[in-house]
């Protein structure tokens, strides 16, 4: 196997980061719920479903909804992070099909945070 070149690398991180900006640039905001164990056991599926539902029924198509696992908080599950292009990551806990349709209607469409059912704003960062 020959040796990459410096040029060969910047053409690897060239080709990712098109790729990347293709599946992230048509989006302006990303919804995950957290779908381990503890939320699941919680009600979690439910929120998903209703989140589903709203896309649909609205026909939209620049929010991405997707799933991760337990956040750490299984006493507030289920839960949802809700990232708007340019904006910090909202994190929302203690949610039920109600709580998951306004957050989409509110915030997800509006651009106006939940407070009532958010935690935190902004994502962790370790020193």
């Amino acid at each position: 196997m020959p040796k990459l070149k410096l040029e060969d690398l910047a053409k690897i991180k060239d080709k990712v980061k098109d790729s990347t900006s293709l599946r992230e640039g048509g989006y302006r905001a990303k919804v995950t719920v957290h779908m381990g164990t503890c939320g699941i056991a919680s009600g979690a599926r439910k929120v998903m479903q209703t989140l589903m539902d709203e896309l649909a029924k609205r026909d939209t198509k620049d929010v991405i909804l997707t799933t991760s696992g337990c956040a750490g908080l299984c006493s507030r599950e289920p839960m949802a992070t809700v990232e708007l292009r340019d904006e910090a990551p909202v994190k929302y806990v203690d949610l039920d099909e109600e709580k998951a349709r306004k957050i989409f209607e509110e915030h997800v469409q509006g651009g106006k945070v939940v407070e009532a059912y958010a935690l935190a704003v902004g994502s962790e960062t370790s020193y």
